[in-house]
């Protein structure tokens, strides 16, 4: 008896074609550009491989009948022909695609935002001509709908590659060499970024968020991004304050408005809004909040957060204070 073919792998491809880091998604103009050409490069190569097919059966029918190769000369004619107007028509529209996609957005000005690439997270820093109105973030890029955003893609260790499926193509991020990527958001939502790029133990978790919004309800974002981290009010907050404060902590990461400086891990003046911790690793909550501060090397073996010792009613007053900063 014969089994019948599972529909399993069609299903796992299928997959792929719907979510928050789908290439078919064509939220932004350059996904929209790629997955038009892709449409156009399947149907031209699937109309080629079909007459291949024609052809092989003429070529087989023709040495038993009187006449075949005739045939099959002027038919080889015709496949020439088309392969020629096929060529010339997916050069043609890669060009102009190519030409829309630059000028897409042109005539607004484009939001300028650097992305750092780091073993294993993404610094994010929205670049202003007022130095005081420059946000700094982490893991997490929020786009107002319609307008561009100009990318400057920069590393400090080791070749990424930043990809955000549903909006754009790839751009590798190399130390040394800054380069960078064009978006034009076109649809609001909730998308993923990821390092394509193998970068090390941990490039499996080094996604980002992208929330594609409303240019308000981005000002407002953007706004609450520029406040400094509130004093805490709560006793245990108040606690978890001043144990981070007077730690290594303090040294690493930076959160504005305190004595809080360091440049070599996330910015947490804002970390309790983010949607994920670690870079994409856990989903926000006090339980994985929690997780990730007493054994980080756990969560994401490799990572350069080190294990802080602490005790339990310490754990939960940094955890505390953490969950302040929205």
């Amino acid at each position: 008896m014969r089994r019948p073919l599972s529909l399993a792998p069609v299903l796992l491809l299928l997959s792929g074609c719907a979510g928050v880091q789908s290439m078919s998604e064509g939220a932004g103009f350059g996904s929209q550009q790629f997955n038009h050409l892709m449409l156009l490069f399947l149907v031209v190569t699937g109309i080629s491989y079909a007459l291949v097919l024609v052809f092989l059966t003429v070529a087989v029918a023709g040495r038993r009948n009187e006449g075949g190769e005739a045939r099959l000369r002027s038919l080889l004619i015709g496949w020439v022909g088309f392969i020629l107007i096929g060529l010339v028509l997916l050069t043609v529209a890669s060009f102009f695609s190519d030409r829309r996609e630059a000028r897409a957005g042109a005539e607004q000005e484009p939001l300028k935002v650097t992305v750092s690439a780091n073993q294993w997270w993404w610094s994010i820093e929205y670049q202003n001509d007022d130095p005081s109105r420059i946000v700094h973030t982490a893991n997490e890029l929020h786009l107002p709908v319609g307008r561009p955003v100009q990318l400057n893609l920069v590393s400090g260790d080791v070749i990424h590659s930043l990809w955000i499926p549903a909006l754009a193509g790839k751009q590798d991020l190399i130390p040394g060499r800054e380069n960078d990527l064009r978006i034009v958001p076109t649809r609001i939502g909730h998308y993923r970024g990821q390092c394509a790029e193998f970068c090390g133990l941990q490039h499996a978790h080094m996604a980002f968020d992208v929330t594609v919004e409303s240019p308000q309800n981005f000002a407002a974002w953007y706004a609450a991004q520029q406040q400094p981290a509130p004093e805490p009010t709560d006793p245990r907050a108040k606690a978890g304050h001043d144990w981070f404060m007077s730690h290594a902590c303090a040294n690493c990461h930076s959160i504005a408005g305190t004595p809080a400086g360091g440049v070599t891990a996330p910015d947490l003046t804002h970390v309790a809004s983010r949607q994920t911790i670690a870079a994409g690793t856990l989903p926000m909550s006090r339980g994985n909040l929690r997780g990730w501060i007493a054994n980080p090397q756990g969560v994401k073996p490799g990572a350069h957060m080190p294990a802080v010792g602490m005790t339990a009613d310490e754990l939960d007053a940094v955890a505390s204070y953490l969950e302040t900063l929205k």
